[in-house]
């Protein structure tokens, strides 16, 4: 069974995007412009990337 866990040894700001990435076998970068029209559309990105963060647990 695969578990979703951030990657902060190689992500940028809390390995958030890295573990998305990783776990639906996606580059990482689709996530990040995910949360940044988020932010700038809706205004909640900032706030879903910090849940996130919080939520799921780092690998190392």
């Amino acid at each position: 069974m695969r578990r979703l866990y951030r990657d902060s040894l190689n992500g940028l700001i809390g390995g958030v995007c890295e573990g998305l990435g990783e776990y639906f076998s996606i580059d990482p970068i689709i996530f990040r412009l995910i949360f940044i029209a988020s932010f700038f559309m809706l205004g909640g990105g900032i706030l879903t990337y910090f849940i996130a963060w919080v939520i799921i647990p780092d690998r190392y």
